[in-house]
């Protein structure tokens, strides 16, 4: 099983993985966030670092993925809090004309070495709600994002996943606290499990 969990900043994305992961006995990949040296800068000055921000994710992100393809999925399940190409859906935010051309070719060359999810698990919520989870966590370098940010990079989300193809199951996070409410947790957890449910069936 390659399960993944996708959403915007402040979703609730690693603490699900958290939860999965431990639920099923699986390997956990976390994205690579406050490694990147570009990040903080590209927060205070996004022309001037968005090239480099989104280059490093590129990369970071298909060298962690890419051992999957080298046979660690044969060896239980996985269960990931991003999907790769989440990282178009930021380029496309943040890159313009030459630059995100020269992503769109490096993107373009990576993505199709890389395995499908079996499932991906979409935490939705509008900007309000991930601008009081982004200020409750504290990382010094997302204090300074703006609402309208959020609400531009939440109607990308949910264009990219109207059009998704792989299996999908799509939750309404800014309803539910599934951190500070275990019984909130376990629905959510029965939702997810009869997903994965309905995989195996079908097969």
């Amino acid at each position: 099983m390659y399960l993944v969990v996708e959403g915007p900043i402040g979703v609730g994305k690693t603490s699900l993985s958290q939860r999965l992961a431990a639920r099923y006995g699986a390997e956990l990949k976390l994205e690579v966030v406050e490694e990147n040296p570009f990040l903080a800068p590209f927060y205070e000055n996004p022309a001037a670092f968005a090239f480099q921000v989104q280059v490093f994710f590129l990369l970071s992100r298909f060298k962690q993925l890419s051992q999957l393809s080298q046979g660690e999925l044969w060896q239980g399940s996985v269960v990931g809090d991003y999907l790769f190409a989440k990282d178009f859906i930021f380029a496309a935010m943040n890159l313009k004309d030459h630059e995100f051309s020269l992503y769109n070719d490096l993107y373009t060359q990576l993505s199709p070495r890389l395995p499908t999810p079996d499932l991906v698990v979409y935490l939705r919520a509008e900007p309000e709600v991930l601008l009081r989870r982004i200020e409750k966590r504290g990382r010094p370098f997302e204090q300074a994002m703006r609402a309208a940010y959020l609400t531009d990079l939440t109607g990308r989300y949910d264009d990219y996943f109207r059009s998704y193809r792989g299996n999908l199951l799509t939750i309404e996070a800014g309803a539910i606290d599934f951190v500070g409410d275990f019984g909130q947790e376990e629905q959510l957890m029965g939702r997810i499990h009869a997903a994965l449910g309905s995989l195996s069936a079908a097969d």
